[in-house]
């Protein structure tokens, strides 16, 4: 098994890890992000510090959250050099990022995302959307395409109406393999989120939740079929939406009436 090196750390399958390197590719990722003094920067994921390092020459001060115990001690390095790090050791999955906003403020949150994790992360992240101004991730490209998709679009699934529905999105720019060590199998994004309340009632996030789960399990089935048990006649009715239509032509507002017509059932 090829194992690729850096630095002395070893890349750690289990964990996702693809070391970014290309300097031209940090300075374009940093100057999106446009970090500054007095904000309140959370980094998942630091790994080697290749974006740690200039975000803290512009912030000062900057949190980060590193899964990977062998590349603490790096990080730890960094302090003398940088005071303003703090460096939480955990699973940021499992973490309540409320801990890093003060009272009355927000956090900004930045990080190479694991692509083994990165949809379940963003969820994690966006139920916490009440202290989160903004959030810039290196995601697997394919992953942004279906973020930032439309109804009708190939990429429109589940993840592009539950996030268009609480956040503006924006695919900035791709990344090659080339950039990383070792280089992924895939092309990478950055994207850039904004939480935000919907353009329109969302009564139950649960059920909003489910419907679309469900309608995009079975997406090549009409919505009556799709959604059966959930959704009847009735529902469709009142929703003003053709139950012979299938989920990539619904938008997510289309998906919010359905689930505020099944409550009223």
């Amino acid at each position: 098994m090829s194992r690729t090196t850096i630095g002395g750390h070893t890349a750690k399958k289990r964990f996702g890890q693809n070391f970014l390197h290309d300097p031209n590719v940090i300075e374009r990722i940093v100057r999106a992000i446009h970090p500054r003094p007095g904000q309140i920067l959370v980094e998942i994921g630091p790994g080697l510090g290749a974006l740690t390092v200039p975000v803290l020459e512009r912030s000062g001060v900057l949190r980060v959250v590193e899964i990977d115990r062998d590349v603490i001690p790096g990080l730890e390095a960094l302090q003398s050099r940088f005071p303003g790090l703090q460096i939480t050791q955990g699973d940021a999955l499992k973490l309540d990022f409320h801990q890093f906003a003060p009272a009355g403020q927000r956090i900004r949150v930045i990080g190479n995302l694991p692509y083994n994790i990165s949809t379940p992360l963003l969820f994690h992240l966006i139920d916490q959307a009440d202290v989160i101004d903004d959030m810039h991730f290196m995601l697997q490209k394919e992953v942004v395409e279906r973020m930032c998709a439309g109804p009708g679009d190939p990429a429109y699934g589940r993840l592009s109406v539950s996030i268009s529905a609480r956040c503006d999105v924006a695919h900035l720019f791709n990344v090659g393999p080339g950039a990383f060590r070792p280089p992924p199998k895939v092309d990478s994004a950055i994207v850039r989120l904004v939480p935000r309340p919907p353009p329109f009632e969302v009564e139950d996030w649960g059920r909003f939740d489910r419907v679309v789960a469900q309608a995009f399990s079975q997406r090549r089935k009409t919505l009556s079929n799709a959604l059966k048990g959930l959704i009847d006649a009735a529902d469709f009715a009142r929703a003003e939406i053709e139950p012979t239509r299938r989920a990539e032509t619904l938008s997510a507002a289309d998906f919010a009436r359905l689930a505020r017509t099944a409550a009223q059932s």
